[in-house]
C-alpha cells in the first residue's frame, strides 16, 4: 500500500541484521523474536503461492536463490520509520522493483493484511511491467487489495452507501488520480474499496483467465483502454464504469 521512492541505502543495509532464508524469501531482522520471524516466513510463502494461483500469474522469473524477495524486520516503529521514510501509522512499505518489503516487530495487522497486500504489488508489477504507464493507480491498488478479501467483504454495501451519499468516485475520476497523495483523507477508504471492487468484479464476472489476458494485454500494449477492449470488449472507461456500477447494485 505504501511505496518507498527514496533510495534504499545506508539505513537498510544488511549490516547488523540476522538472516533466515526460505524457498522464495530472505528475512533480515534485528532482535525480532524467533516465533515472529517464523510467522513472517511461513505467511510470506503461503501468500506467494496463493496470490500466484488466484491471479493466474504463472511466471518464469521465479523467486529462487539470489532472486528471492527480501523482508526487513526492524526492532520498532521508530527504526522502521527512519529507514523507510514512512509515517507513524504505517505498518509496512514496499519497493516492488527491488522485491523489498519493510516492517517492524509486531506491526499492527502486518501478517494478516499488509504482507499479502505488499506481495500483491510486487507480483502484479513483475507481471505487467514496473514502469508501465498504462497501469492506473486504482488497478495497482485493486490487485494488492484483492489479497485482503476478508477486509473488503462488505465493499458492495459500503460503496452502495457511498453512491447514495454522493461520495462515490467514478472510474474517470479514479483514473485521474496520480497518487494516493491526491486523495482527501475522507476519500481514502472509498478509494481502496472501489479499487478492490473493480478487480473483484472483473474476476468474479468474467473469470480469472480473462483477467490474466487483460494483464497480458496491458503488459504488451501499455494502454489501458486497448487492453480493456481486447480482453473484455469495453471500448471506454465509461462502459466499464457502467457495467461495474450495475454489478454493485445487483
Amino acid at each position: 500500500m505504501f511505496f518507498v521512492f527514496l533510495l534504499f541505502g545506508q539505513a537498510a543495509a544488511a549490516e547488523g541484521f540476522k538472516e533466515k532464508r526460505s524457498t522464495h524469501f530472505i528475512v533480515l531482522y534485528q532482535d525480532a523474536p524467533d516465533d515472529f520471524v517464523e510467522k513472517v516466513i511461513n505467511g510470506a510463502e503461503s501468500y506467494y503461492d496463493r496470490i500466484t494461483e488466484e491471479l493466474g500469474f504463472r511466471r518464469f522469473d521465479f523467486w529462487l536463490w539470489e532472486n528471492r524477495a527480501k523482508i526487513y524486520i526492524y526492532n520498532d516503529s521508530s527504526s522502521y520509520q527512519a529507514a523507510s521514510g514512512q509515517p507513524r501509522w504505517s505498518a509496512g512499505a514496499v519497493l516492488p522493483k527491488r522485491k523489498i518489503i519493510q516492517t517492524f516487530v509486531c506491526a499492527g495487522d502486518f501478517l494478516e493484511t499488509t504482507l499479502p497486500h505488499e506481495l500483491g504489488h510486487i507480483i502484479f508489477r513483475e507481471f505487467v511491467g514496473f514502469n508501465n504507464p498504462g497501469v492506473p493507480l486504482w488497478l495497482e491498488e485493486g490487485v494488492a487489495s484483492y489479497q485482503e478479501k476478508e477486509r473488503y467483504s462488505q465493499a458492495k454495501v459500503f460503496l452502495r452507501r457511498a453512491i447514495g451519499e454522493g461520495n462515490f468516485m467514478d472510474l474517470k475520476k479514479l483514473s485521474g488520480l496520480p497518487a494516493e497523495a491526491g486523495l482527501n483523507p475522507g476519500n481514502v477508504d472509498i478509494f481502496y474499496a472501489e479499487s478492490f471492487s473493480i478487480v473483484d468484479f472483473l474476476i468474479r464476472d468474467f473469470g480469472r483467465d480473462k483477467f490474466v489476458l487483460f494483464c497480458q494485454n496491458l503488459r504488451d500494449y501499455k494502454d489501458l483502454i486497448k487492453a480493456l477492449r481486447l480482453s473484455y470488449s469495453f471500448a471506454s472507461l465509461e462502459e466499464l464504469n457502467s457495467a461495474w456500477v450495475k454489478y454493485l447494485n445487483r
